[in-house]
């Protein structure tokens, strides 16, 4: 097998010390964290260090129209909303009323919930009402980190509703591992597993796949993709 220099392993006292040079997170954004970190499904929530990640993204693409799929608690969108220009706004799409309540409350304690229109029901019909409202091609960035099952759906209506230039970035592109192990054909692992190859493919869009947190693919939109 052909050499490469590979990304360096991530050991617990790096990572802690990766978050204790590389993370300014406001208390607002910590305490929202840390109440998420406590809930069953805590592990659901990005890596406290994709969030300065993504808004850095945001402020260097200049974005003004952002879109969330799949926001659970809001830390994300917290980040993306907390760097918008004025006027800039982030559609969060949520089916967890649960999930959208704690992220109502962390919001108006950041400041950031003037900026952000939740969306509380299925993300696909929310993807579709926007194409309905004729939203296509208006959004600079989109994020996706919902239901795994759904991903390629939700990458075709991302896709079309972000405009030529703009970008769509895709959580858990690496899936614990399990998308390199053909022994591994559960539902999810096998949509994640088609959709990176998918994007690869994709002449629509120019690619970048970040071995980063659990795998984050970057499919910027192409003129005319």
């Amino acid at each position: 097998m052909q050499s490469f220099v590979r990304p360096t392993p991530m050991t617990d006292r790096l990572y802690e010390y990766v978050l204790s040079v590389g993370v300014r997170e406001p208390e607002a954004f910590r305490a929202l964290r840390e109440e998420t970190g406590r809930l069953p499904e805590g592990e659901w929530q990005i890596a406290p260090e994709q969030g300065p990640f993504f808004a850095m993204l945001v402020q260097l693409m200049g974005a003004k129209d952002c879109l969330e799929v799949g926001t659970f608690t809001g830390y994300s969108a917290a980040w993306v909303a907390s760097v918008l220009p004025p006027g800039g706004r982030l559609v969060c799409c949520e089916i967890n009323e649960t999930y959208a309540a704690v992220a109502r409350k962390h919001w108006e304690a950041a400041g950031v919930a003037g900026r952000i229109d939740l969306r509380v029901g299925p993300a696909a019909d929310t993807l579709a009402e926007l194409l309905a409202a004729g939203r296509a091609g208006t959004f600079d960035y989109a994020f996706i980190d919902a239901d795994k099952g759904r991903y390629d759906l939700y990458y075709e209506r991302c896709l079309e509703l972000v405009r030529p230039g703009g970008l769509v970035a895709i959580d858990n592109t690496l899936w614990d591992g399990k998308v390199a192990d053909p022994a591994v054909a559960d539902e999810d692992t096998a949509a994640i597993r088609a959709l990176n190859e998918k994007v690869f493919r994709d002449r629509r869009v120019s690619v970048s796949f970040l071995p980063f947190a659990d795998g984050l693919t970057l499919a910027r939109k192409e003129s005319g993709g």
